[in-house]
């Protein structure tokens, strides 16, 4: 399987299961898209901000439920297996991307895995093994919280003062040596880390002035 990155802005995801499987799927989702949760029960559990329809609809109801929904994700999360698959075999039909949460390992056209993920926007790191050991990729999840901690504003401040420099018609090499040396400062990345947006973007433009031999003509 190879990793993409999907916008969900404006889309709806179905989930078949009010567990806490689909629970977990969809507050995942719901960070972004419109996520319909359809169960004849829900558990005592956080669905983010998701829309409810209390239903039991069997494997011959599925079809009707998709073309109703127009979602660009279905969620099979119930703990009926046939009912799983009819949910699978209906979203493969129609071309749409499914997540069979009972299934790991081999999987079909068009079907994805959640994987776990760290967020510190824009940056986000995601972590899978493929739907065969969630628990690994939990626990990589875990290990990678202190890395990327501060990225987001390394990366806003980099992502700024790349298109300054384009902007000055800096040369392209030049640049992009420039710009390495702030995302890879250890001043930069202590003080995202230590919280003080002012103090990261200090640092790196005087990464930047160093790196460019900058005494101002260029501006």
């Amino acid at each position: 399987m190879i990793p993409l990155v999907h916008d969900f802005d404006g889309e709806t995801v179905l989930v078949f299961g009010g567990g806490t499987v689909g629970a977990r799927k969809a507050r995942r989702f719901a960070r972004e898209a419109r996520v319909v949760v359809v169960s004849p029960t829900f558990a005592d559990a956080d669905f983010g901000e998701s829309e409810f329809v209390r239903a039991a609809p069997g494997p011959d109801d599925v079809p009707s439920w998709l073309d109703a929904a127009d979602p660009a994700l279905v969620v099979a999360a119930t703990d009926d297996a046939a009912l799983n698959a009819a949910i699978e075999r209906a979203a493969t039909e129609r071309g749409l991307l499914v997540n069979r949460a009972d299934r790991s390992g081999g999987r079909g056209r068009g079907s994805v895995v959640v994987p776990a993920t760290v967020d510190d926007g824009p940056v986000g790191v995601a972590v899978t093994t493929g739907g065969t050991s969630p628990a690994v990729s939990r626990y990589l999840r875990r290990e990678l919280e202190s890395v990327v901690d501060g990225a987001g504003a390394v990366a806003t401040v980099v992502g700024e003062l790349r298109a300054a420099l384009k902007h000055r018609g800096v040369e392209p090499d030049r640049r992009r040596a420039a710009i390495r040396a702030v995302a890879e400062s250890e001043a930069v990345w202590t003080a995202a880390r230590e919280g003080d947006g002012e103090a990261v973007r200090g640092a790196a433009e005087r990464v930047l002035a160093d790196a460019l031999g900058d005494d101002g003509d260029d501006a």
